[in-house]
Formats: structure tokens, sequence, C-alpha cells
């Protein structure tokens, strides 16, 4: 697990990774709504790290999603680009 990374407690879903920016309102989205959900995840506020953490949070980003589109959601290696609820809720329910 990347150093960077903050854990969010809640429920065992797999491995769910958000890759998201601060000020990004369908990144706020996405996070309120895997908290509702009562998930577990880990995050990253890409524009909150130092230079050397963001080019790699961005690499290791790009591995899942090469546009490079924020939020990234990973659940269980399912890619979604952008705040899809309906698509969130299907991963997560697939994780079940």
């Amino acid at each position: 697990m990347c150093e960077w990374m903050k854990q969010i407690e809640g429920e065992d879903r797999g491995d769910i990774k958000l890759y998201a920016l601060s000020t990004c309102i369908f990144c706020m989205r996405t996070k309120r709504l895997l908290d509702k959900m009562g998930v577990g995840y880990r995050y990253v506020d890409v524009d909150t790290l130092s230079d050397k953490e963001q080019d790699s949070a961005v690499e290791q980003m790009k591995q899942h999603n090469p546009s490079g589109g924020f939020p990234t959601i990973v659940i269980n290696g399912t890619v979604i680009q952008g705040y899809r609820e309906d698509d969130i809720k299907e991963a997560l329910d697939h994780a079940n």
C-alpha cells in the first residue's frame, strides 16, 4: 500500500482505491457515496501531495485509467472514471 493513500474503515468489499482531487465536486460525491454505503476503501487527493508523490500517484492511476481523469475508482480491478453512481453500486454489488 502506498504511504500517501488514506484508509477509510468500513465493510470489506475487496480492493477499492479512489484517485481524487480535493477540489473536485465529483470526487467529493464519490467519497460521500462510498461513505454512505459503509464501504471500506483507500483514497488519495492527488493535488494535496508533494510533486514527487503526485507524479507517482498519477502514474499508478494511469495504469488503470490511461486518460488520467478524476475521479478514478478501481473496485477489485473494475475501473470507473467519473462519478457514475449506478456503475459504482453495481461493481460493489458484485464484490459481495
